[in-house]
């Protein structure tokens, strides 16, 4: 309703009938997307650009522990008992760390195999224990069961050097580079294949990656490249 251009980043879609509201304002509205894999095809975009992440909160560590981790929300789409199942059949320690987003899925599926031994639970993580859980960890899991519009705690590992075995959903293709910075799986089985190739991975690919995609500083080029192309129009 102003003359004013209005670029809007659609950080994935609360539901599928939110989106005759964006068609509503293709014409008038600049949209920008998180990733590429999370576009409605009935929206016009103007570009992709990633979350960026400040880099001085994460530290490089060439030198993990052997223990798996599990980061993020507790809830069945980001695959919390599949991240149990993959240790226990490892026979690796699992740590997991997160937000209880879905109560009755914590205590019936997860809340039984914690024994603060193989499966261990340590609540939310605020900066400092994220970096130290993240940095020291031999690999994140990430069996997601939903199309991941982007995956923050994905980028986050590599830029401390942690490689990231996830099953090939939604942004994962775009974040996680196979077999340089971690491994994309289709179930289970194929997980535990990754757990024992993870020695092929250089950690420093991990950091390098996460360095030259998704700083801050690439973000911050990326936006400012879209005003341009706007302001050009």
């Amino acid at each position: 309703m102003i003359k004013t251009p209005i670029v809007t980043t659609i950080h994935g879609f609360s539901s599928p009938k939110i989106i005759p509201v964006y068609k509503k304002y293709n014409n008038s509205c600049y949209y920008v997307s998180i990733s590429n894999s999370d576009r409605s095809p009935e929206l016009n975009y103007t570009a992709t650009v990633y979350n960026g992440i400040n880099s001085n909160d994460f530290t490089f560590n060439r030198d993990p522990d052997e223990y798996l981790l599990f980061f993020g929300r507790i809830h069945p789409d980001k695959g919390v008992l599949e991240s149990i199942e993959i240790a226990k059949k490892s026979k690796r320690k699992l740590i997991i760390s997160g937000l209880i987003q879905d109560q009755e899925y914590f205590d019936q599926k997860v809340k039984p195999y914690i024994n603060d031994n193989d499966i261990v639970y340590v609540g939310n993580s605020g900066p400092n224990k994220r970096n130290k859980l993240l940095g020291n960890a031999f690999a994140l899991l990430h069996p997601i069961s939903f199309e991941e519009p982007f995956g923050l705690s994905v980028v986050e590992a590599m830029f401390c050097g942690t490689p990231v075995i996830a099953f090939n959903k939604g942004s994962m293709p775009e974040i996680i580079l196979d077999r340089k910075t971690g491994f994309l799986v289709k179930d289970i089985e194929e997980a535990l294949e990754a757990v024992d190739d993870i020695k092929i991975i250089n950690r420093k690919n991990c950091w390098e990656w996460a360095t030259s995609k998704f700083r801050r500083q690439e973000m911050i080029k990326g936006y400012l490249e879209v005003y341009q192309k706007i302001l050009r129009e």
